[in-house]
């Protein structure tokens, strides 16, 4: 899609649709009024001339079409009130609006100043319009024989405004919209398409488009070196090598002062449970469980391309867990790559294996910040329901700034607490760690607690739980209703932009 900015415009760019929004002011409880204000003058005209203009009313998402006398469409797009204007009604506003013009015309023209309000400036609203018009066209069509293509390819955006600033944020919002495009692409892949081997290899070209970024990719034997036990027991059964795919940003200006932070990622290409076998309905869906590596993939892409200021190290452990003679079986003990034991109740309580020997690897590098994002439990749906993330930490600073920031984003993340007790619960009798609690209450803090056991010394570590979040997002008319969501990049994204 095509964005072309006009700055200084007096009136709207002839297009097939013309889009202004509109506002509603209350006079009394029953009554309201229009607001329309940055209307051209013969949009207004038009609208007020026609007899059935009164049954518009501005109420959120509220539409009305009407046609200027040269034959012009003009969509008047209701916000509601003025002063409870915030940017998520205008992202998801805009994403509807896309949704239903996207076959209908080929190009339209947005009245920009129009789509503001004392909480949303004009530079707000145009990143707003790019983001969700780009997030809502997300379609995954691979596989299918017949593609459904948008007709729409040109947006107009018009704006009284003559900062030449504006131009910069459309490349600074779709940097972030095609880099959780890409994300979406490879948690949509199946798992027979994608695996470790491959998926490896598709983030390694990916990363070629990237300024300053080196990619080391460790293999079945360098795991080995690294004497990763707990990761490679959840590849023992799987048909394809592990991967360890380690990317490195580093910003255009480096002092002793700038900041280091390590992305993690849980890369389950497909999920089986093990030994641990889980039922059929259970294991539909389980290609999401690479989600976690593909949200911190595609927050280091956008971070990268929008020339992100601190360091930046992305890893991303990549297996599947599967089952044949050489599967590892529940009650098995393993060595950890930072040489605690672990004993081995439940092969489905697998990512934390893998993010361990990760965590263990990442801790070496001596970062300033290390975030783990992870499909991690079932439990996390149960604590916070299927659109919030959970966040966990062992720095209190980190996981308020984790939560902050995705308010700030309008994504939903809430603190889980990560208590002695629950510590306590991970220890085995027969090894220093065991991989299930004792219980199946608070599941997902305790996966948490053990893969605190895996963070280094004074390193502040955040855990991002997204099971829930991580797909299928219907709430949200700027992600596909069915598949991967996206969902949390854009909160990362805005934590690696700040210094």
């Amino acid at each position: 899609m095509e964005y072309k900015l006009h700055l200084g415009a007096k009136t709207h760019t002839p297009s097939q649709l013309i889009v202004h929004s509109a506002f509603c002011k209350k006079k009394n409880d029953k009554e309201t009024s229009l607001v329309l204000s940055g209307w051209d003058k013969d949009c207004k005209d038009a609208f007020y001339n026609l007899k059935n203009s009164d049954i518009f009313k501005a109420t959120v998402g509220d539409t009305f079409y009407f046609s200027l006398k040269d034959g012009t469409t003009v969509l008047a797009l209701g916000l509601g009130e003025k002063s409870k204007l915030n940017s998520e009604t205008v992202r998801k506003e805009y994403a509807k609006l896309y949704k239903s013009i996207k076959g209908k015309y080929t190009d339209v023209s947005i009245q920009l100043d129009t789509f503001t309000g004392s909480k949303v400036k004009a530079e707000d609203s145009l990143y707003l319009l790019v983001e969700a018009f780009g997030l809502a066209s997300y379609n995954f069509d691979n596989y299918l024989s017949k593609k459904q293509e948008a007709k729409l390819k040109k947006v107009h955006v018009d704006t009284a405004s003559k900062s030449k600033k504006l131009n910069a944020l459309i490349d600074k919002a779709n940097n972030i919209v095609e880099s959780v495009n890409v994300a979406r692409d490879f948690v949509n892949e199946p798992p027979n398409v994608l695996n470790s081997v491959s998926y490896a290899k598709m983030v390694e070209k990916d990363v070629k488009g990237l300024k300053r970024v080196k990619t080391k990719i460790l293999g079945k034997p360098e795991l080995k070196k690294e004497k990763m036990g707990m990761f490679l027991s959840v590849n023992a059964a799987s048909a394809h090598d592990p991967r360890l795919v380690h990317l490195t940003y580093t910003p255009k200006k480096v002092t002793k002062n700038t900041k280091h932070v390590i992305l993690v990622g849980k890369g389950l290409t497909f999920d089986t449970g093990g030994y641990s076998l889980k039922p059929g309905g259970s294991m539909m869906n389980m290609k999401f469980d690479m989600a976690g590596s593909a949200t911190v993939y595609g927050a280091f892409r956008a971070a990268v391309l929008n020339d992100s200021p601190i360091k930046i190290t992305c890893l991303l452990g990549m297996t599947d867990n599967a089952v044949n003679e050489h599967a590892t079986m529940p009650d098995s003990i393993v060595t950890a790559r930072n040489g605690k034991t672990v004993e081995i109740l439940n092969t489905d309580a697998e990512g934390r294996l893998v993010l361990g020997d990760v965590l263990s690897y990442a801790s070496d590098l001596k970062p300033d910040v290390i975030i783990d994002a992870a499909t991690l439990t079932g439990a996390v749906l149960i604590a916070l329901g299927t659109e919030v993330c959970g966040v966990m930490g062992n720095d209190q600073k980190l996981c308020d700034e984790l939560v902050k920031t995705a308010k700030e984003t309008d994504e939903y993340a809430w603190q889980l607490p990560i208590i002695d007790q629950w510590r306590d619960d991970m220890k085995s009798n027969i090894a220093d760690l065991k991989n299930i609690g004792g219980s199946r209450w608070a599941g997902s803090a305790k996966a948490a607690a053990f893969l605190e056991n895996f963070v280094g010394k004074d390193i502040s570590w955040a855990h991002l739980d997204i099971a829930g979040c991580g797909d299928s997002q219907s709430h949200l008319p700027y992600c596909p209703p069915k598949g991967a969501s996206g969902t949390m990049i854009r909160t990362l994204v805005n934590y690696l932009m700040k210094k």
